[in-house]
């Protein structure tokens, strides 16, 4: 971190279990706060997640584009401060349909999120379809890739999400899965 200011750092456990590539540049790294990232262009639905769901909410977005659905997926990358040039709302323009995903418990993040771009930023003005979040059960997750599937959002449970969400706007091309 280069800054003065105090500063919390979030790691969520699923971080942990992954194995990835040290980057060649972790001294010299840094990201703008509040500046999200789009990490998948999509035109159907806009996805909005940070950290380890990022994995996840891609995993989704692979599943939905092989029947048709093309998600945008933004990585928030901060919440303090948060989206401080209004990306997501860009994003809601084309889209009209947001989801939020974090594996924390309900009214947590995922309702912090909303409220800042539905409301603050007026995002409601472009929405098509309510506005929807998926986040983690509220109990503690049992240990284990197990406790992980029953008790955060995962790739299942995005698509049945987003799959429903297109399946009220078209429902011929989309139909009701059984």
């Amino acid at each position: 971190m280069k800054a003065d200011e105090p500063a919390i750092v979030v790691e969520v456990l699923n971080g942990y279990r992954v194995k990835e590539r040290l980057p060649d540049n972790i001294g010299e790294m840094t990201l703008r706060l509040g500046v999200p990232e789009i990490i998948r262009t999509g035109k159907d639905v806009t996805i909005v997640t940070y950290g380890a769901c990022c994995r996840v909410v891609l995993d989704a977005a692979d599943k939905l584009s092989k029947v048709g659905i093309e998600i945008e997926v933004i990585d928030v990358q901060s919440l303090l401060p948060f989206d401080i040039h209004s990306m997501i709302v860009e994003s809601l323009k084309k889209t009209n349909r947001v989801i939020f995903v974090d594996e924390d418990v309900p009214g947590g993040t995922t309702a912090y999120m909303m409220n800042e771009v539905i409301e603050k930023q007026g995002g409601y003005f472009h929405l098509d379809s309510p506005a929807k979040s998926l986040s983690g059960t509220a109990h503690r997750p049992a240990y284990g890739s197990d406790g992980d599937y029953w008790s955060k959002p995962n790739a299942e449970t995005i698509f049945d999400a987003v799959y429903e969400m297109m399946n009220e706007v078209d429902p011929e091309t989309f139909p009701k899965i059984y």
